[in-house]
């Protein structure tokens, strides 16, 4: 029995260091305030099926780690805010933790670090003065388990605790949690554990005042005119997310630490939001999460640790539709409980749009300019006897209520009827073809069965450039697509 353990404990440390070694991966965060929430073998079925190779759990639910078993999936288990205070002041009680919620499944099911809480500082704060004592109880019942080398303990932290985050070189922790956030440091250096950051620039943006551009935190590039440099080290910062990353780099440096890599624990973007949350909405979402994934997987960090790349975990598989808060709050994730997908994802620096349709589709662009999608979607519902039924008020394919999403139901009729005779997927270069299936709950697309492309996108041929009328739409204009599967890398060690 010892000599099986000692074997899982060699490969589980093996998967590790090949994983780290191979370079930077994408996770996702997995919660469950959700209705009608799949089972928690669909879960890791889709996890599986759309290649995610890395998990974070805001729990260590038993049915959600025995799914997980032997999925190859690398598994971050989570210590809820209500524990924290339980764990803190009982050494016992952290090792019944981690018996019961980590050693028990080991090394089936591959879990590789502990969260302990969630932004505890700014979240719960009273639990702060128990939190590193919380933290060192659980690595102490790893190392009694001889575990410690295989799962790391940190706690996520928000970007709340640092106060002024730009200019970057200038940024440090809040002071009112400094002997807090140094113990925590310490702990992470001596324990080689590593700093969890959730960084969002959704809200950097929205409460920045109008300080930086939209474009600075989609990752989209800047003219040269506005760029965001760093006057005291003239580093040049073309995201928010690489300019947040830093500035804790920053931070931790002022209290005197190095070596200390940062894992991003949450970014996203919500696909929509309530009227008053204008840039929540699944143009933005698609093309943040886009940029995001490409931004991680080149294998880079930020200006000031180039060689250290940027571990990211997006936030979220699901939309938790029971989250209290403002509707931004109940709309961040990916996928459906259905299975379908929210927007599409592109898994690499190309154009690609991975899916699973074989058929191909004409689709608006999620940065398309709104002005010509709505002449677009004129011309094509108009001169391009486009079937729009579908997409007026109360039909199946009307809500989301967008110039986007109505737009790429009428380029889709259009070019699958007009295909043959030489109708083509353009709109004014508003429009692509992809071989993902945008068809979502009873609003289904129409596919073209007899195309010859496979995979990805098409080069878009001429199509028509601008509406002349016959048809209008009544749409609030916001660059919103629909749904997609999720795409990331998977690594698995046989």
């Amino acid at each position: 029995m010892m000599h099986k353990k000692w074997i899982g404990g060699v490969l589980l440390l093996l998967f590790g260091m090949f994983t780290s070694v191979l370079g930077a991966f994408i996770g996702i965060n997995i919660g469950t305030d959700v209705t009608d929430l799949p089972s928690e073998t669909d879960t890791v079925a889709l996890l599986k099926a759309h290649q995610i190779s890395h998990v974070r759990l805001y729990n260590a639910d038993t049915h959600m780690l025995k799914a997980l078993s032997n999925s190859g999936i690398e598994v971050m288990v989570g210590v809820t805010n209500e524990e924290v205070l339980g764990i803190g002041q009982s050494p016992s009680t952290a090792a019944a933790w981690i018996n019961k919620n980590v050693a028990a499944y080991l090394p089936s099911t591959n879990i590789t670090a502990i969260a302990v809480g969630s932004e505890v500082l700014t979240s719960i704060p009273h639990a702060a003065p128990v939190l590193v004592s919380a933290m060192n109880s659980l690595h102490k019942a790893l190392v009694a388990s001889n575990l410690n080398y295989q799962v790391k303990v940190s706690t996520p932290q928000s970007m709340d605790v640092i106060p002024k985050p730009f200019p970057p070189s200038t940024a440090g922790f809040n002071l009112s949690w400094g002997p807090t956030i140094y113990q925590i440091l310490q702990f992470i250096k001596n324990t080689n554990s590593y700093y969890m950051l959730n960084a969002y620039p959704y809200y950097g943006y929205t409460e920045g005042n109008g300080i930086f551009p939209l474009d600075y935190a989609l990752f989209r590039p800047l003219p040269s005119v506005k760029q965001i440099v760093d006057p005291n080290t003239l580093f040049h910062y073309t995201s928010m997310f690489d300019a947040m990353v830093d500035a804790t780099y920053y931070s931790i440096e002022a209290f005197n630490f190095s070596g200390i890599s940062i894992v991003v624990t949450e970014s996203g973007w919500p696909w929509f939001g309530g009227s008053n949350e204008p840039d929540a909405n699944t143009g933005n979402a698609q093309t943040y999460t886009n940029n995001l994934i490409r931004r991680v997987l080149n294998d880079s960090g930020p200006p000031s640790q180039p060689k250290l790349p940027i571990n990211t975990y997006i936030y979220e598989l699901f939309n938790e539709d029971k989250r209290p808060g403002p509707v931004s709050e109940k709309n961040w994730g990916v996928l459906f409980t259905n299975g379908s997908s929210v927007y599409p994802l592109s898994l690499s620096t190309t154009n690609q749009i991975t899916g699973n349709s074989s058929g191909v589709f004409c689709v608006a662009k999620a940065d398309a300019d709104p002005d010509k999608l709505q002449d677009g979607l004129n011309w094509a519902c108009g001169q391009g006897h486009a079937n729009c039924t579908p997409i007026q008020q109360g039909q199946r394919c009307y809500l989301p209520n967008t110039i986007a999403n109505h737009a790429s139901y009428a380029f889709n009729d259009y070019y699958q009827k007009m295909q043959s005779v030489g109708g083509t997927c353009d709109f004014d270069d508003t429009a692509m073809t992809t071989t993902v299936d945008p068809s979502y709950g009873s609003c289904k697309f129409t596919g073209s069965s007899n195309s010859s492309a496979i995979g990805g996108l098409t080069p878009a041929a001429i199509a028509p450039s601008s509406a002349v009328g016959g048809w209008s739409s009544n749409l609030q204009v916001s660059n919103l697509q629909y749904l997609i599967p999720a795409a990331f890398l998977v690594l698995f060690l046989l």
